[in-house]
């Protein structure tokens, strides 16, 4: 049997001039998501419906629970617009509820068609009385209910309950392309999944320190971008193998100094690999003050080997909020596997915490590692993630 999902879009209302652009953007995401998948999907004013067969429900509703630019869904109820239509889907939707263990109720409608003899505070108060009728085991409650049912009276009447939470924002690829300087840590696959709702397709790079980081390390990272692809669509992941830099850091620059020169050359790396990629962006986990090198003069080292915009979206996120960000995407159990990355294992006793930038460039200038930067990029390996 064939069903209809009622797909709710939030921001994307709110564009004018160019709202066609998100909303073909947002059908486009859609429809790769749902390959292989037998489904259509039509374009109403603020409302998608998405046409399937009941027996891909499951793998649909994960689609739309884990897709930017979708508020929210619910599984609905098409009929033609007479209130006996309408209030037979309604006491349907009330069952299911109820049947799912809420005890309460109210209607909620919503009347486009001005035509509907009906009012909406008419169309609720006679489904309402039929779901009393009919379903005895729901009582009206319109300050805090169980479940809305709610009516829409457009071209169609559209009827449907409960409604599935979705990651709203913005569609994929709306905002142009993102380079993710993924981590094997917490932090930066929140920062992915937050700026590819953002709009931002991503592409990813990490650094790599064989042997001092382990193959394991490198799979925890791959496993992580594949985690990250659920929400973004899609992440291409460069691996840049980093370990002659970090030795030649190592050996050329004054100990406290060594985790901020690095993170300066993997910046000087991100980008000219976001060139080679098409970003206008580069997104990290930092976030204010959480370790040495996210000082806001350390951070201002950092920027100061891009020209392009970097996005840290975690910036002034308390890092008790991040875990519960990434617990809920699905990311945590992963980041937290024991195996270190680069930044931890070349880590200072004493790093510098209040880089003064021009003496610091200067110092970072005299160590000419561009040769290192150079055969880091060629040797760089790639792989792909899709949803």
């Amino acid at each position: 049997m064939d069903i209809i999902y009622l797909i709710k879009i939030g921001e994307i209302i709110l564009k004018l001039g160019n709202r066609r652009e998100f909303e073909d953007r947002l059908r486009y995401d859609l429809k790769r998501r749902l390959s292989g998948i037998p489904a259509r999907i039509e374009i109403s004013v603020g409302r998608y419906f998405l046409h399937t067969g009941e027996e891909h429900a499951p793998a649909v509703e994960l689609i739309l629970s884990r897709t930017p630019g979708v508020n929210g869904f619910a599984k609905a109820f098409k009929r033609e617009k007479n209130m006996d239509e309408i209030a037979a889907a309604a006491v349907l939707a009330a069952r299911e509820a109820s049947d799912g263990g809420a005890s309460s109720f109210k209607v909620e409608s919503r009347r486009s068609d001005k035509s509907f003899p009906l009012d909406s505070y008419a169309i609720s108060a006679a489904v309402g009385e039929i779901i009393l009728e009919k379903v005895p085991a729901l009582r009206v409650d319109v300050r805090n209910p169980d479940v809305v049912i709610n009516v829409e009276i457009r071209d169609k009447a559209f009827i449907y309950g409960r409604v599935q939470v979705g990651q709203k924002g913005l569609p994929v690829g709306v905002s142009g392309k993102g380079l993710l300087l993924l981590s094997g840590g917490i932090d930066s696959p929140v920062a992915g999944w937050m700026m590819a709702k953002r709009g931002l397709s991503i592409e990813a790079l990490y650094f790599h320190a064989y042997p001092y980081t382990s193959d394991e390390a490198l799979g925890k990272v791959k496993r992580l971008a594949e985690l990250v692809a659920d929400y973004a669509g899609e992440v291409k992941l460069h691996v840049a193998s980093f370990t002659e830099v970090q030795l030649a850091i190592k050996k050329r620059a004054d100990e406290s100094r060594t985790t901020l020169y690095m993170r300066g050359a993997m910046m000087r790396v991100a980008h000219r690999v976001a060139a080679m990629s098409g970003a206008h962006s580069i997104i990290t986990g930092e976030s204010l003050g959480q370790v040495a090198s996210q000082t806001a003069e350390n951070l201002r080292f950092t920027g100061s080997f891009t020209d392009l915009a970097i996005l840290r979206p975690l910036v002034g996120i308390d890092k008790e909020d991040t875990i519960r960000m990434a617990k809920a995407i699905g990311t945590y159990e992963t980041s937290i596997l024991p195996f270190e990355d680069c930044c931890v294992l070349f880590s200072p006793r004493h790093p510098i915490l209040k880089a003064v930038l021009d003496e610091e460039r200067k110092a970072y200038d005299a160590m000419e590692l561009d040769p290192l930067l150079d055969e880091t990029i060629l040797s760089m390996l790639t792989f792909r993630y899709g949803f």
